[in-house]
């Protein structure tokens, strides 16, 4: 027997096939599931053995287990986290601009089917804009919300203050107030702010939404 949904995943299960039109209709591909276990197989269709793939740090995938999943069945991945030192690290980071899949999560999606991310170094959003053959986005229903305006203060002031709380000596207002201050430190992981209100050339980035509470 299958645990009942909750009031939340109901809501989730209502809003995300008219947020898959949407972004159809801004020339994305895109599918929505309720279950993640599915959404993964999906997403692994989606990529052909013989690509590079590679991604921008993505908590949503790593709770997915999306990348233990492609090193199983033998994918070539381009991970950062493995660089032998910070020099390495950023050379596998340019690497990645070019790599055949990225895959990356989305800070905020409206209802009409626009992405906002907030990066610090760019590099992500970088890779959204141009490079990699494809880009997968798989994101939680919890980041979709009504308007642009509602996303950019969702990544500004949610997904940011949560996600600097990884970065141990960071030294930000956020860190310590778990608030967002608007703020210019030398630390701040918010440089750079895009929308991506359609996608160019038509289905380059794919979106597939899962109706549950993932990443920031």
């Amino acid at each position: 027997m299958s645990t009942p949904k909750t009031p939340r995943e109901v809501r989730f299960s209502k809003l995300g096939p008219r947020v898959v039109q949407a972004l159809k209709s801004r020339f994305f591909e895109a599918w929505y599931y309720d279950d993640p276990a599915e959404a993964v197989n999906f997403i692994v269709t989606l990529i052909p053995k013989d690509h590079l793939v590679s991604w921008g740090g993505s908590m949503t995938a790593v709770s997915l287990g999306l990348q233990v999943r492609l090193e199983k069945e033998g994918y070539r991945l381009l991970d950062r986290d493995k660089a032998a030192d910070q020099q390495e690290r950023t050379e596998r980071m340019r690497q990645a601009l070019t790599c055949d899949t990225f895959l990356a999560g989305s800070n905020a999606i409206t209802e009409d089917g626009q992405l906002v991310n907030i990066d610090m170094m760019g590099n992500r959003v970088a890779a959204m804009c141009f490079g990699p053959r494809q880009v997968i986005v798989v994101a939680g229903m919890n980041k979709v919300v009504k308007t642009l305006d509602n996303a950019v203060v969702r990544a500004r002031t949610i997904a940011s203050p949560t996600n600097v709380q990884r970065f141990a000596g960071t030294k930000t207002p956020c860190m310590e107030t778990g608030s967002c201050a608007d703020c210019n430190s030398p630390d701040s992981i918010c440089s750079y702010i895009v929308t991506t209100r359609r996608c160019c050339p038509s289905g380059r980035i794919k979106v597939v939404l899962i109706g549950k509470d993932l990443g920031f």
